[in-house]
């Protein structure tokens, strides 16, 4: 009878029924990760450069127009201002601000949310159907993600001013509602995550494709469908090269050409400089971008499909 092949065989003063040891192979124990004084450096580098402007600006919301100019920028000043610089913010001007704030809150749900909508209907047909043509489709998708937006500018005001839709919230609204990198990135994301197991098991169930989609597709497009909204919200929020040529109505200004023209006050003759109330809007007006980002951040997951297809 042979021996026991060398892999198996007990080691030398085993007790009888011990495990045998596979020989052979080293013990292998998980290291500790290596810890890199230069990344760190270059990580700490890139933290101080994102923090201490938004530092700046929450210290200069305290201080007043004229603590501006008395006090260090990365200090506060001898007044602890903020609560009386907001009230001003929203009194200013016959209460301006809120106007401003309201009409960006109106081009972000009419633009974003439209833009967001229409990616997520055109990424799901463009990956889960076939039609003559889609190969042309996505080269154009992709050239138009490189065609920088200043580029357009022009060519969508001569068009809005022949349709004569300037100096409205539709000439914001309605290029807004193009994004196609939002396209580009929800085709990619749902060419990966809606197995198409899941959609022909729906269809042989059957439900139509519209309860398909609403049923079964959204819940698994969620993290990219959060990731776009995000993008888009951002891009419309901050817009201001579209509204400055569009808009001449200071009632249909966003944050942005307000808090500009709010700015550009202390060049002109006779103006009241206000730079204190700039930098407050300034603050104001980032903290929704903040405040969807801590609450979006929970749907912004991925995996979902995650063992719901058995290979």
């Amino acid at each position: 009878m042979s021996s026991p092949p060398a892999t198996l065989r007990p080691a030398p003063n085993r007790r009888p029924g011990a495990v045998p040891h596979l020989r052979g192979r080293a013990d292998h124990t998980p290291s500790r990760p290596r810890r890199s004084l230069l990344l760190t450096v270059l990580t700490g580098l890139v933290l101080l450069y994102s923090l201490v402007p938004l530092a700046w600006l929450v210290i200069s919301a305290t201080k007043t127009q004229q603590g501006l100019a008395d006090s260090f920028g990365l200090w506060f000043g001898g007044d602890f201002a903020l609560w009386d610089n907001i009230t001003a913010t929203f009194s200013y001007d016959d209460g301006v601000f809120t106007r401003w704030l309201l009409n960006t809150v109106l081009y972000v749900v009419a633009g974003a949310g439209g833009a967001t909508l229409l990616a997520v209907l055109g990424g799901y047909a463009l990956a889960k159907f076939a039609f003559p043509g889609k190969r042309a489709v996505f080269a154009v998708i992709i050239g138009a993600v490189a065609v920088p937006g200043t580029a357009l500018a022009v060519p969508t005001f001569l068009m809005f001013s022949r349709m004569g839709l300037t100096d409205t919230p539709w000439a914001v609204i309605i290029p807004s509602l193009i994004s196609p990198f939002g396209l580009y990135l929800m085709w990619v994301f749902a060419s990966q995550a809606v197995p198409a197991e899941l959609l022909e098991a729906a269809r042989i169930d059957g439900a139509g494709e519209v309860r398909t989609f609403v049923r079964v597709v959204l819940p698994l497009l969620a993290p990219g469908i959060v990731t776009v909204l995000l993008f888009t919200m951002v891009a419309t929020w901050n817009n201001y090269f579209l509204p400055l040529i569009m808009l001449k109505d200071p009632d249909w200004y966003p944050l942005t050409l307000g808090l500009n023209s709010w700015n550009a006050q202390a060049a002109t003759a006779g103006g009241e400089p206000v730079f204190n109330l700039v930098i407050t809007g300034s603050l104001v007006t980032i903290l929704p971008l903040i405040a969807a980002f801590l609450l979006l951040q929970k749907y912004w997951q991925s995996g979902l499909a995650a063992g719901s297809v058995k290979e």
